[in-house]
């Protein structure tokens, strides 16, 4: 059943976009795993679509803030004002009071900005004016951001990037696969069509059984033994927090349930350990991060003395 619904998932959001089926599991993968997804491509690639086609397949509450440089926080949380016919205060609930919210050109804020979402990514509640709001369940956060050469972009702090189980990439499209995109949007709008095919109730329990999947121990000793050398690599200043293994150990959980498996392998763990782990790393100053940090990733899991074993329940 529950792979009917993930491939349900799959095919609903396939009929708008075209390619991308990596892009599209590692997508379902954060969402089973309670994570949250952040976007980056030049423009023009298709985020603000596929983040759309995710949302609109799950029957759920949406929200979308459009960063700019002149946005607030309170723009994105919500604040209170006075009622004059109450004669008292009032909490107006701000977009991010949703289970779905598309962050879009999330790096065209400011950092002050960004870091509104903090409180919201990781505790799933808004505090404001020292009262905390609960935000309810699902809650996902779905971020598109462009290069940081891109002119008027900001560069998400640490602690924001934290936040994100994956960062992503948009996959590039052959040249028939570019020719039948150009023909499914010559005389329709697929998007304006798509319907949701399964309900937030459903999301909330592939979430729980996500965190039942097994996960044999010693491929839980490689993924400790993976994040720890981030940590003594001479090209990282920063490497993978604790936050970063539970992510890791988490993502490989749901992709390995987005495969139709109860059981983790060592393939989920090193497909999912780049979008996983690379942006976590902090390098000297002048590198080019993403590159390097996904080659570094790539270096650890070929280094790292991996274990055979039988990986099923036992």
């Amino acid at each position: 059943m529950e792979e009917n619904i993930l491939q349900i998932l799959k095919n609903n959001i396939a009929k708008v976009m075209i390619g991308n089926e990596r892009t599209i599991e590692l997508m379902l993968t954060c969402v089973l795993a309670k994570g949250h997804i952040l976007l980056e491509d030049v423009p023009g690639t298709g985020k603000t679509m596929m983040a759309k086609s995710l949302a609109r397949s799950i029957r759920a509450g949406f929200g979308r803030v459009q960063f700019t440089p002149d946005l607030l926080p309170s723009d994105v949380t919500g604040l209170n004002y006075f009622n004059a016919r109450q004669g008292e205060f009032v909490f107006s609930e701000g977009p991010v009071f949703c289970n779905i919210l598309l962050a879009d050109e999330i790096n065209r804020a400011t950092p002050k900005t960004q870091s509104s979402l903090l409180e919201c990514m990781a505790e799933r509640q808004v505090t404001v004016d020292r009262v905390t709001h609960p935000l309810s369940e699902p809650f996902l956060v779905i971020a598109t951001q462009n290069p940081l050469e891109t002119l008027g972009t900001f560069p998400l702090p640490e602690a924001q990037m934290d936040r994100f189980l994956m960062q992503i990439s948009m996959e590039a499209l052959s040249p028939a696969q570019e020719c039948a995109l150009a023909e499914r949007f010559l005389t329709d709008e697929p998007l304006e069509r798509l319907e949701a095919v399964c309900e937030k109730e459903d999301i909330v329990r592939l979430q729980d059984e996500c965190r039942q999947v097994y996960l044999h121990g010693e491929l839980l000793r490689y993924i400790v033994d993976v994040a720890q050398a981030t940590r003594k690599n001479a090209n990282v200043i920063s490497g993978v927090s604790p936050r970063g293994t539970l992510a890791l150990v988490r993502a490989a959980q749901g992709y390995a349930l987005v495969q139709g498996r109860d059981y983790v392998v060592p393939e989920d763990i090193k497909t999912v350990a780049v979008p996983v782990l690379a942006h976590r790393l902090h390098l000297a100053a002048g590198e080019d991060e993403k590159r390097l940090s996904a080659r570094i990733i790539g270096e650890i899991l070929a280094s790292v003395p991996l274990p055979t074993e039988d990986w099923g329940r036992r």
